[in-house]
């Protein structure tokens, strides 16, 4: 009898945090999904970057706080190098600093560690889609954020400029789900440059400062 083919559709997922006790049954409860193939576990950033390396991988699920290299920086690196690939953060930490800084990287996903096994999995299929999925949690600060933050940030009753063309606001709608540029270009069937290009009106138009604050500036517009 020949030995069954693998399943090509599953999803080839890293699973990176520093504590073995959380890493390890983490990675052994994602293999009991159908459709996902937990294909290394790393201990840091630098761990994550040489597994993709190796690839192929689709996502990472992606701690924070980790030695050598965090996961925010792995996450940008990766944004960078590896845009093919998807990051949902799995992390205790629910601050504003830190969720605005994994958004910024790159990060498609957002959930602290309160998740279940079929939480994370929805989270890690709907990354590898290159949809955006947040914690409750995450998603009540971020619009706390927009609420009560810094008055730099715009009203919520009048967020945008009127000069804001449809496309543009489609960009921010995208980057307000936590989209790299590659991932905007793929959903709305238009080149990366041309992304950057209405990125960077959008920017200007809008007086956003960085992808942080066009996270925050899309969740006012009732975007994201």
């Amino acid at each position: 009898m020949s030995e069954p083919t693998r399943n090509v559709s599953k999803l080839r997922v890293v699973v990176a945090d520093d504590q073995a006790a959380v890493r390890e049954p983490l990675a052994a409860v994602l293999g009991l999904s159908d459709d996902i193939e937990v294909v290394a576990a790393a201990a840091d950033g630098t761990e994550v970057l040489a597994a993709v390396a190796a690839g192929p991988v689709d996502v990472v699920l992606m701690d924070l706080r980790m030695p050598v290299m965090d996961g925010t920086e792995a996450t940008r690196l990766l944004t960078e190098e590896h845009p093919e690939v998807a990051v949902v953060v799995l992390t205790t930490f629910a601050d504003d600093d830190s969720i605005l800084a994994a958004l910024s990287a790159g990060a498609r996903g957002y959930l602290t560690k309160n998740a279940g096994r079929q939480d994370i999995a929805r989270a890690i299929r709907a990354a590898a889609a290159g949809q955006s999925v947040l914690d409750r949690e995450v998603q009540a600060r971020l619009l706390a954020t927009v609420r009560v933050g810094p008055a730099a940030t715009p009203a919520p009753s009048q967020p945008l400029p009127g000069d804001i063309t449809p496309r543009e606001r489609e960009v921010l709608a995208l980057i307000g789900q936590g989209l790299p540029n590659r991932a905007i270009a793929q959903q709305l069937f238009i080149s990366e440059a041309t992304v950057k290009t209405h990125i960077n009106n959008l920017f200007a138009k809008a007086d956003i400062r960085d992808r942080a604050d066009a996270v925050r500036r899309a969740i006012a517009a009732g975007l994201a």
